[in-house]
């Protein structure tokens, strides 16, 4: 028993080893580590003896405990990626317990974006200068929380108007662009910011952590109050929805959008034309308009067929061919 558990220890090890080597970001480890961590927990049979109907066990395990669908799905992945190496990487004659898509069927909700109005009521209330650059350029840039929080001064070049995303979602890199009014307030903070040894351009400006690094939950607290201040309900993700969804109703290419936002996939992107695209808008009332008409165009064109065709042309045109009159 105790040599099962040191085996079964030991594999756990070179599992999150395997993973590091292929550059999983720490967050993804712990995330990985974590649920491997609970299943095996909750298992009551050797991790080797494990079959489908333990893991459809555990799915209604985690569906009482109320775990969102997606979480359940990302939770069975990781589980079937760790029997994946128990199977291939150490050579162990185990069946994968966890089939392919035997995951929960998920909605497919529409990415929630704000309205140019609630975008000013939320704008309106924010007199702190870092919080109103840092908040414009998640609107403007279409940056992710985390990338708002590590963007440091040397990605920044204010004189071309862009800035350098390093190690993104999946560890990629990509340039964003600054519009005008971002880099106004951008610059109106750095005129502010207290002089720091950290690189990083979002600082605590109160506080025991005064002049370090805003994290990910400070700009998430602020996020909170200022959404219940100007009683708009959103969140930080919105206001990225909200920079793709402003970009195609000006008519901007989806594959320009794609590039912007470091999507890995061009759906992802396609998401957003099934929100609120107005150029669809204007498809759609165009078409609407000309089908409305149409009956009127061709009642009329009916009746200049007729006031065309006189009872008198239709006789000359009889004789003309040595027909008999044709009634219509």
């Amino acid at each position: 028993m105790i040599d099962a558990q040191m085996d079964l220890t030991h594999s756990i090890i070179e599992y999150r080893r395997h993973l590091k080597r292929r550059n999983f970001s720490t967050h993804t480890l712990i995330n990985y580590m974590s649920s491997i961590k609970l299943f095996i927990m909750w298992l009551k049979v050797p991790v080797q003896e494990v079959t489908f109907n333990h893991v459809s066990a555990y799915i209604d395990h985690l569906l009482d405990k109320r775990m969102h669908p997606q979480s359940i799905n990302s939770n069975l992945y990781r589980i079937r990626g760790f029997y994946d190496f128990l199977h291939y990487e150490k050579g162990m004659p185990i069946k994968n317990p966890v089939r392919e898509r035997c995951g929960l069927r998920l909605p497919k909700p529409l990415p929630k974006c704000l309205r140019n109005r609630d975008v000013d009521k939320f704008f309106d209330i924010i007199h702190k200068v870092r919080d109103f650059a840092m908040f414009k350029i998640m609107l403007r840039c279409g940056l992710r929380l985390d990338e708002t929080a590590n963007l440091t001064k040397g990605a920044v070049d204010l004189e071309q108007q862009q800035l350098i995303v390093f190690n993104g979602k999946g560890k990629k890199d990509r340039v964003a662009y600054i519009s005008n009014d971002a880099k106004a307030a951008l610059v109106r903070y750095l005129k502010k910011r207290s002089s720091s040894r950290y690189k990083k351009i979002f600082l605590v400006e109160k506080g025991t952590h005064k002049g370090k690094p805003i994290s990910v939950h400070g700009i998430k607290k602020r996020m909170e109050y200022y959404a219940k201040k100007s009683g708009v309900k959103l969140s930080c993700h919105h206001l990225r929805h909200t920079m793709a969804t402003q970009m195609l109703n000006a008519d901007t290419d989806l594959v320009t959008i794609q590039t912007l936002l470091g999507h890995s996939r061009i759906t992802t992107t396609e998401r957003y034309s099934k929100v609120h695209n107005a150029k669809a808008k204007r498809d759609y009332f165009r078409a609407m308009h000309f089908i409305a008409e149409k009956p009127d165009h061709k009642s009329r064109s009916t009746s200049g067929y007729r006031n065309f065709f006189t009872k008198e042309r239709r006789d000359q045109v009889s004789r003309n061919f040595g027909m008999m009159d044709i009634d219509t």
